[in-house]
């Protein structure tokens, strides 16, 4: 996935109210930026700390542009743009990057199913039945250890997701849990229990009903992103 137009750098002055942020460009312009990431964004943001951003020029738009890349202060990059995880995915998916999802023969996206009424990022069609797959972008790294984690906040609607996963499994259904790692220099994932011990428990439990977990790696830079590698899964 490439970003076009190409992302442009600035230094992150703060964020606030959630979706927005200030930042300062090499320039020394000041703009206000949409933040569009709804977790804690831990250790993916600092003052002064280097960001890159998407700029619109859409005139309707309220804001000119969108945070799209950190540097952390362990010197990684992550993707804090959320809404890239499941473009990354579908585009590795249909490049047949994924070899345990390869095969398919049809591919929706945001497709309703369960009890809980939740909606599936990905139902994947086989000649042997579907496949509901959920999306998990993963940005969440600790010093110098590759071990990323997920969720960086508590997050009740990722354990309703498992939840509902675990169902579709219970039933005999192929349901996938895919962590989209969206930081460099990582080789692994695991549940940030000491965040959600919920959502960790969760995720146990549904892998005892038989929900699949997957984890793939980003190669990240201001000029792309993608899934390159599979990773491990430490539950």
């Amino acid at each position: 996935m490439r970003f076009e137009p190409p992302l442009e750098e600035g230094r992150l002055l703060q964020r606030y109210k959630r979706f927005l942020a200030d930042i300062e460009t090499p320039a020394g312009e000041r703009l206000t930026i949409h933040c569009p990431n709804t977790g804690s964004m831990l250790n993916c943001m600092s003052p002064g700390g280097r960001v890159w951003f998407s700029r619109s020029n859409d005139p309707k738009r309220k804001l000119p542009g969108t945070w799209e890349l950190s540097e952390t202060p362990q010197g990684r990059l992550a993707c804090v743009n959320t809404a890239r995880a499941n473009a990354l995915v579908e585009e590795a998916l249909r490049a047949g990057m994924i070899g345990e999802l390869a095969g398919f023969t049809a591919l929706k996206r945001e497709v309703a199913y369960g009890e809980e009424r939740s909606r599936a990022d990905f139902r994947l069609d086989y000649p042997e039945g579907p496949a509901f797959v959920e999306v998990k972008s993963v940005t969440l790294g600790f010093d110098a250890s590759p071990v990323a984690a997920f969720p960086d906040a508590v997050t009740a609607r990722g354990s309703k997701h498992l939840r509902e996963l675990a169902t579709l499994a219970r039933q005999g259904v192929r349901a996938v849990q895919l962590y989209c790692v969206n930081l460099s220099g990582i080789t692994a994932v695991r549940p940030a229990a000491e965040i959600d011990p919920a959502y960790a428990a969760a995720l146990r439990e549904a892998v005892a009903a038989g929900v699949e977990v997957l984890a793939y790696g980003a190669e990240v830079s201001p000029q792309e992103i993608r899934l390159t590698r599979r990773l491990e899964v430490h539950l």
